[in-house]
């Protein structure tokens, strides 16, 4: 999302233009909205989610220092509501360990079988069934990241943890969803030979610039003659490259009107009497 626009808006609605403030949130809530739908896998948490987010927004824009981009701490505050929304959700779990337990998988949302989908929107499903499976604290590293598209950095700060940290998570969450990306689509697996590497959580490094030249040399000369690690890396390329495909959902027109309205609310109790 172009920053340029971001920024103009940011400086016109910290004057008090109403219609600017409007504009920079509309920008931004279908982002909100698929971040708030992917951690919180109900559609009446995200909309809670989404309103606050953009109602925390417009109330505190004076607390926006522009330290990061606009969308990282939209991000931040959504992650917060995502958190609070999870405690009280009846959707939730009796315990909270698994925010930061050490499984990368839990039991997947419900949905279609592969077969209801075809093409993209087969891929897009696998995708959605293979994050569903990630607990708490994988997903939105894995979101964040890869499907919303922040920098390692930008994550970490949403976050509130280390680059280390988050590139940490983000490798053990991209080898679990490409797993079951693997297995919602019914893709055989070859077995890993003698002397293949942990290919995958290679590339993820690679990916993110962790790995030299020298280790990326040896693993292109073992991917040259190893069909399964070329696989494996295909199906994790297909997994990142169906992320960044991603669209942008709408957001179903009675959250809309529900958001104008509490908006319209904040501007009114704002306004000079």
């Amino acid at each position: 999302m172009d920053s340029t626009e971001d920024d103009e808006l940011l400086a016109r609605a910290r004057k008090g233009d109403r219609a600017a403030l409007g504009q920079m949130l509309e920008r931004h809530q279908r982002q909100i909205w698929r971040f708030g739908m992917k951690l919180c896998r109900d559609e009446a948490d995200a909309q809670d989610v989404t309103q606050e987010t953009l109602i925390a927004a417009a109330r505190n824009l004076s607390d926006f220092r522009g330290d990061s981009s606009l969308s990282t701490w939209l991000f931040t505050l959504a992650r917060s509501f995502c958190l609070k929304q999870r405690r009280k959700s009846v959707h939730a779990p009796a315990s909270m360990e698994s925010l930061e337990g050490d499984e990368v998988m839990q039991q997947p949302a419900s949905g279609p079988t592969p077969e209801e989908a075809t093409g993209s929107a087969q891929l897009q499903h696998a995708l959605e069934e293979a994050i569903a499976a990630l607990t708490p604290t994988y997903r939105e590293v894995f979101v964040l990241r890869d499907v919303e598209g922040l920098s390692a950095a930008e994550t970490a700060k949403v976050l509130e943890l280390s680059v280390e940290a988050v590139k940490s998570r983000l490798h053990r969450a991209r080898a679990a969803v490409r797993d079951r990306f693997a297995q919602t689509l019914q893709l055989p697996e070859r077995a890993a030979g003698p002397t293949c590497p942990d290919i995958v959580a290679l590339y993820s490094q690679h990916v993110e610039g962790e790995i030299g030249k020298e280790l990326c040399v040896k693993m292109e000369h073992h991917l040259a003659g190893c069909p399964r690690c070329t696989e494996a890396c295909d199906r994790l390329k297909q997994v990142l490259a169906t992320c960044s495909a991603s669209p942008l959902p709408e957001v179903p027109a009675r959250v809309q009107a529900a958001i104008r309205q509490a908006l319209g609310a904040v501007g009114e109790s704002s306004s000079p009497a």
